[in-house]
């Protein structure tokens, strides 16, 4: 397979772990526009000014999903996707202080961070 075809074949485990890295992204860009809660968690992890946060978070978001979905410079936006989600991670657990992700814990973030440094590794050029 070439070009775009191998870059979405879901046979290939590597392309899969890629797509879900930047898929799930997709879920959290909607959220910073369309959940008011958003705003109110960025405030109660001091980001300051929350809004202009939440936007450039939901940029970078953009930016990663991008990179990630349509195969652009893999290994170095899988890094990048990590190092964002260590900041969520951080920020959440200041606000949380919780390990569970369905009660607003961290859990999620650092599986997902931990899977962007797997694709990263993966991918990364010999």
């Amino acid at each position: 397979m070439a070009g775009l075809a191998h870059a979405f074949d879901i046979g290939n485990g590597v392309v899969v772990l890629r797509l879900i890295c930047g898929l799930f992204f997709i879920p959290h860009i909607v959220g910073k526009f369309t959940e008011p809660a958003t705003l109110n968690f960025f405030t109660a992890a001091k980001f300051n000014p929350p809004a202009n946060w939440m936007y450039i978070a939901g940029a970078i978001e953009t930016l990663l999903t991008i990179g990630l979905v349509f195969n652009i410079y893999t290994p170095y936006v899988a890094v990048v996707a990590a190092l964002h989600l260590c900041v969520a991670g951080a920020a959440t657990w200041k606000v949380t202080k919780k390990w569970i992700w369905v009660i607003g814990g961290v859990e999620y973030c650092v599986f997902w961070a931990l899977a962007c440094v797997a694709l990263a590794l993966l991918t990364w050029p010999k």
